[in-house]
């Protein structure tokens, strides 16, 4: 028998679950951002904790901050603009969210932001709808308001290419989730655009001793560099010998091994391991689970498919969830 865990609001445009799956963040239509919570660490039952109406214009997207920078989460708005708000308690006041930092876009609209923690500080990479990424990094932990611009670039390999105005309609970005000592921040982008030299997928890795972000890899093959890339998700790392990235183009949903020793060029070796076309028209989201074994896969037909790999390498898909209604 089916259970409803929550019931969202009429309007709600997007959602988040925070890094432990134990509170959702949502946003909607009119610019207000609920979250929920379950009273009971053992129920599979959420009911609303808070609400607060943090603009008003939509909200399009919502991610958490990592946890070690306590209860917070970043709104994309619907004009391209974005914020920060944190959860406080002042006193003997209830709960509340807070404005941290208001992040004004003057040319360009904000279209995905997410958040690395490399071994010295949080950072926090935006992708912008001409084609641009920007890297910000907090100054202060204890301040989510402190940041500052640390580097600013286009999605290229070839830093002397040239194109015109490039018009994207969305970005995706996924950290690297390693963070131990001596590990290098990187990040893999892509773009929906109409400038082909920005779609494919890149992998960008911070060189700390000249201070400066590299693209050390591109997920595509020769003739698929000028694809559009719906979404990208870095798995977890669980001990294997190469990384693990998935890309949704829209010729599909490819697996790639990032193998870690750089050639003479200083790039790192990609292998295409797989290519699906399973998931009916456009690719909105992919999510790994925490082993970086299982990967989750949703998009235009309203189906939830899990794919994962068997003993020989082959990627399969393992299930299919369709809407009940």
């Amino acid at each position: 028998m089916e259970k409803s865990v929550l019931k969202l609001d009429k309007g709600t445009t997007c959602t988040a679950w925070n890094y432990c799956g134990q509170r959702l963040a949502a946003g909607s239509v009119d610019g207000t951002l609920s979250v929920f919570d379950s009273p009971d660490p053992a129920s599979s039952s959420f009911s609303r904790s808070s609400s607060v109406k943090v603009r008003e214009v939509g909200i399009s997207k919502v991610v958490w901050v990592p946890p070690e920078y306590g209860d917070a989460v970043a709104c994309i708005f619907e004009d391209g603009n974005f914020s920060i708000w944190e959860e406080v308690a002042e006193d003997s006041l209830s709960v509340q969210w807070k404005l941290c930092e208001f992040f004004k876009s003057s040319s360009s609209k904000v279209l995905d932001i997410q958040f690395g923690v490399s071994p010295t500080s949080l950072k926090m990479v935006a992708g912008y709808s001409d084609g641009s990424l920007k890297v910000f990094e907090l100054t202060n932990p204890l301040e989510l308001k402190n940041w500052q611009l640390q580097a600013e670039f286009q999605n290229v390999i070839d830093s002397v290419s040239t194109f015109g105005k490039a018009s994207c309609l969305s970005a995706s970005i996924s950290w690297n989730p390693v963070r131990g000592e001596g590990q290098e921040s990187s990040f893999v982008m892509g773009f929906n655009s109409d400038t082909p030299q920005l779609n494919s997928s890149k992998v960008w890795e911070f060189d700390e001793a000249h201070q400066r972000w590299l693209p050390v890899a591109e997920l595509a093959l020769t003739e698929d560099r000028g694809d559009r890339v719906y979404s990208v998700a870095w798995a977890p790392n669980i001990g294997r010998p190469w990384e693990l990235i998935a890309v949704a183009t829209e010729k599909g949903i490819t697996i790639w091994h990032l193998n870690l020793s750089p050639d003479a060029d200083g790039r790192l070796p990609v292998e295409r391991v797989a290519l699906h076309s399973g998931q009916e028209g456009e690719v909105w989201q992919m999510e790994w689970d925490m082993s970086g074994m299982t990967l989750a896969t949703t998009g235009s037909d309203g189906a939830v498919k899990l794919w994962q790999s068997n003993l020989n390498g082959v990627w399969q898909g393992q299930a299919t969830f369709l809407p009940t209604c």
